[in-house]
């Protein structure tokens, strides 16, 4: 399970798309693309934004994945039904 958790990939963006984060299944970061536009002193403060942004929809994306790899049954097991 453990593997299958890591061999699953998924990626979030952030709203304007200047940053990307790639999770596994296991919620580790893979990978961060960062806009060569946001890697100024002055744009510090949207970098963080960004990064944000990009986490928190790589995690939507994650759980949307996961959710396809559950099926009823296993769910009801999780829950003791």
């Amino acid at each position: 399970m453990q593997k299958k958790l890591k061999a699953t990939l998924v990626t979030g963006t952030s709203k304007d798309s200047m940053v990307s984060i790639t999770l596994n299944g296991a919620q580790e970061l893979e990978d961060i693309v960062i806009g060569t536009e946001l890697l100024s002193q002055e744009r510090k403060r949207d970098l963080i934004r960004n990064i944000k942004q990009a986490y928190k929809s790589a995690q939507k994306n994650l759980q949307r994945e996961m959710m396809k790899d559950m099926d009823m049954d296993k769910l009801k097991g999780l829950l003791g039904g």
